[in-house]
């Protein structure tokens, strides 16, 4: 059977996120900013997971805060970046010896693709993902090894860019090149939770706008957080001057107060993991409650 060619080129993910990094965690307030709403959006759920996953975990900030949450968890973190987790052991390291007396966590790191990970199955109360789905090629994949592990009430949490992100650079080019990273809508995301079988997904979404000096600000924001364009499409030459000047130009021309906006979308998703209605082979499950009868 032949198979479609990937649009996402993971070993340039890998480049990505490896050549950034050391800077990561200077520019990531995007990202923790987000990771920080996402708990907020825990105070609302009932849920003492004895495992917690962060998958996408990158350089460890949401380990911390989960940890902080649920102390008694067994929290574990994985990433395709081996360099990304390197740089969160040796955060925790220098943690430790800056304030011995302050008891952190050990999580264990896990360098893993997300659509085959290396967990038993209903190992997982909570499975966590910031800013990961859309480095995939295929998210329907990781939700399906998300439902595989959690375990029934389980419940998956994740968070990923939505199309609206970064459409002023989209726009800027006209050279018919990709240069963003594709983005998935939030419907979509919703049917791919229903089809793997997981009970009364809500998703939303919301819109953020950062705003630069100029594009090459921009860009470099992107490249030192590890969020540069990783299609199979993209162009793999330099722009000649001439296409540069024009981008330039034409995000220019949408400056505010000296100041150029990147519209931010995020998706926010929540699912539980209900009883199964059927076999793997298709077979329905019927379950039965017996009643006690007086005597």
């Amino acid at each position: 059977m032949k198979t479609s060619a990937p649009f996402v080129d993971q070993r340039q993910v890998r480049r990505n996120f490896a050549r950034a990094a050391r800077t990561y965690d200077e520019v990531a307030v995007l990202q923790r900013e987000i990771g920080s709403r996402m708990l907020e959006r825990l105070d609302y759920v009932r849920i003492e997971p004895k495992c917690v996953l962060d998958l996408g975990c990158g350089t460890g900030a949401s380990l911390t805060a989960l940890h902080q949450r649920y102390p008694d968890a067994l929290l574990i973190g994985a990433d395709l970046s081996a360099p990304m987790l390197q740089m969160s052991r040796a955060q925790r390291s220098r943690l430790r010896w800056l304030l011995p007396f302050v008891r952190g966590h050990r999580a264990p790191l896990v360098v893993t693709d997300a659509a085959s990970l290396p967990f038993k199955p209903q190992s997982i109360g909570l499975l966590w993902s910031n800013l990961m789905l859309h480095w995939l090629d295929d998210p329907l994949a990781a939700f399906r090894e998300a439902y595989r592990l959690l375990e029934v009430g389980g419940l998956l949490m994740f968070s990923a860019f939505g199309p609206d992100t970064l459409k002023e650079l989209r726009a800027s080019f006209s050279d018919g090149q990709i240069h963003t990273q594709r983005f998935t809508d939030m419907h979509d995301y919703g049917d791919m939770l229903l089809e793997c079988g997981f009970a009364d997904p809500v998703m939303d979404a919301e819109v953020l706008t950062m705003t630069y000096p100029g594009l090459d600000e921009l860009l470099a924001d992107l490249r030192q957080s590890g969020s540069a364009c990783a299609m199979q499409a993209r162009r793999r030459g330099l722009s000649g001057r001439a296409q540069w000047a024009a981008a330039r130009a034409a995000y220019a021309r949408l400056a505010c107060d000296g100041r150029l906006p990147a519209t931010i979308e995020v998706v926010y998703g929540h699912a539980w993991k209900a009883q199964p209605k059927a076999l793997a082979d298709g077979r329905a499950i019927v379950r039965f409650n017996p009643q006690q009868r007086g005597r």
